[in-house]
């Protein structure tokens, strides 16, 4: 059974950090592209990270970029989202998604996803 969970989410000051995580078990990262996608309430969710099951080429959607960074730790089976300098508007649950031999970006149904983490920043 495939199962990701996110960890990381919290409480953290406008303009401060946070690593988001996403742990797989039952599927191998190696062969899936990850993305990693935010919603807040009222609003629809919007992909925000990407990298391709390669582990080669990343996305980033306008909002993030420059300030998010996507990466992958094989080894560990496990699927990071820095974010640094978070906005009042980056509040929301964060959840990652997966995909096999997926590509990079949101053009496609990403068939396994986590229940999500929360972000909130707040002064």
């Amino acid at each position: 059974q495939v199962k990701l969970v996110e960890s990381g989410g919290g409480l953290v000051q406008p303009g401060g950090s946070l690593r988001l995580s996403c742990v797989a078990s039952g599927l191998n990262f190696q062969n899936y592209a990850i993305g990693w996608f935010r919603q807040a309430p009222g609003k629809e969710r919007e992909g925000i990270a990407s990298i391709g099951s390669r582990g080669l080429s990343t996305y980033y959607a306008d909002s993030v970029k420059g300030r998010f960074t996507i990466s992958r730790d094989v080894a560990k089976n496990t699927e990071y989202l820095q974010m640094h300098s978070l906005k009042p508007e980056d509040p929301a649950v964060y959840s990652c998604a997966a995909e096999l031999f997926g590509g990079v970006g949101f053009y496609f149904q990403y068939a396994y996803r986590g229940q999500g983490t929360q972000v909130t920043v707040s002064a």
